[in-house]
């Protein structure tokens, strides 16, 4: 059943290769995939994702240097992120599910293209409105890493989607944690508009690149929904898969506690008695690296059927990981510990998500993944505004407790419906 997450990595070719007419829709299931996916294309496709989503993030280190350079208000100056993450949070609703219309080459191409006039616009910014609208459109337009991860699942055979999901998700995370040590490097080297020129002709690049590897078709065919009803179908997905809801659920909540960390690690490490600069404390991004390395282990775990013990386990180590983050103020070794520890967990969760809950209609692939991401980026937000808050009210110690709770609540509910689960289907490990 849809709702049994172990029940769909286990399906046989026979199960997958049909048909189901369900409420109206065709449910359409997969095909042996003519287009060969080698171990090459999947690393082209984790750059890709690394390098546009690194877009988001790329602002945090220069928000100071902006401001100077532009005469922008600290008000102003802090838009930049807010709006930013707010054009991401509507492309995730508005552009992702295109990819379930037609030639996803053509739209990841197209994105890219239009994600290099954006990138142009803000390095050659002369005015704050003009930063503040390119800054917009970038984040709006970064929301093709989702669309590639659709891609890259549509294009593997269902007995390896798990491990190539984990690999393109990979990208995604190491894009995420050193986008702002990149960008502070690039910027004290060459100064913060730099950062945004060399990232265009990057995306050029990967845009031509992906031109010429990428096939015109995945095996899942288009759906024939308007446009309108594209985007009501994304709610229908919601309201009819269990399972759906129970995973954006965990995604909420693992991010939320990735963005109580990094959202405000910063704070404690430019005190006392690290005094780490601001370059320093972006090469923390590095230590998360190995835990995100790490976590692909998660998808080959998952197309072997043990999605839910995966996802326990995860769950388990991210809140663990809270405990030698407490003692981040006297030992780095245990701030290290904790880092790997929850960036492993995170990502491991995160995979198994989007592997299960694309395998519940390859047909609405992009719809699934862009609407399952609109619960990460309200997860991101309420971790980031609560964590910053939180430390300026009652310090480090809070911060560890607030993010040891969303932990705990996401454990929590893993218990509950995975006991739920082995009632109702103890046959499954």
């Amino acid at each position: 059943m849809p709702g049994n997450g172990e029940a769909v990595t286990r399906r046989t070719e026979t199960e997958v290769r049909s048909t189901e007419a369900r409420g109206g829709e065709v449910r359409s299931g997969e095909q042996g995939p003519a287009f060969v996916l080698s171990r090459g294309i999947v690393m082209l496709f984790a750059v890709a994702c690394g390098a546009s989503v690194a877009n988001v993030y790329f602002s945090q280190p220069l928000l100071v240097t902006m401001g100077h350079d532009l005469a922008m208000s600290p008000a102003l100056v802090g838009s930049v992120v807010t709006l930013t993450h707010v054009g991401y949070g509507l492309g995730l609703f508005f552009l992702v599910p295109l990819g379930d219309m037609g030639d996803r080459r053509r739209l990841v191409v197209a994105q890219l293209l239009l994600l290099v006039v954006a990138l142009g616009v803000v390095a050659a910014a002369p005015t704050a409105a003009i930063l503040l609208a390119g800054m917009a459109a970038t984040g709006l337009l970064a929301v093709v890493t989702q669309t590639l991860v659709a891609f890259a699942a549509s294009l593997a055979p269902a007995a390896q989607r798990g491990r190539v999901v984990g690999l393109v998700t990979s990208g995604v995370v190491i894009g995420i944690l050193l986008a702002r040590t990149a960008s502070g490097l690039m910027a004290d080297l060459a100064g913060w508009r730099s950062v945004y020129l060399a990232s265009a002709a990057l995306t050029a690049l990967l845009a031509l690149i992906l031109y010429r590897v990428l096939p015109h078709h995945s095996d899942a065919p288009p759906t024939p929904l308007r446009y309108g009803q594209l985007l009501r179908s994304t709610i229908t997905l919601f309201a009819r898969e269990r399972l759906l809801r129970l995973r954006a659920l965990f995604g909420l909540l693992i991010f939320a506690a990735f963005s109580t960390l990094w959202s405000s690690v910063a704070l404690p490490l430019s005190e006392a008695p690290y005094f780490l600069s601001h370059s320093a404390i972006g090469a923390l991004g590095l230590i998360g690296v190995v835990g995100a390395l790490a976590a692909t282990v998660a998808g080959r775990l998952n197309d072997r059927g043990f999605s839910r013990h995966t996802t326990g386990t995860a769950l388990a180590l991210l809140a663990a990981s809270w405990l030698p983050l407490a003692f981040t103020r006297s030992s780095f070794w245990a701030l290290a510990v904790g880092v790997i520890l929850l960036d492993l967990a995170v990502q491991a969760v995160h995979v198994t998500n989007q592997t299960l809950i694309y395998a519940l209609h390859p047909d609405a692939g992009s719809r699934l993944i862009g609407g399952y991401m609109v619960f990460y980026s309200v997860g991101s937000a309420t971790g980031a505004i609560a964590a910053t808050s939180l430390y300026s009210a009652a310090g480090w110690g809070a911060v560890c407790a607030l993010g040891a709770t969303f932990s705990c609540l996401g454990l929590l509910l893993w218990a509950i419906t995975a006991r739920r689960h082995t009632c109702r289907t103890p046959h499954i490990s």
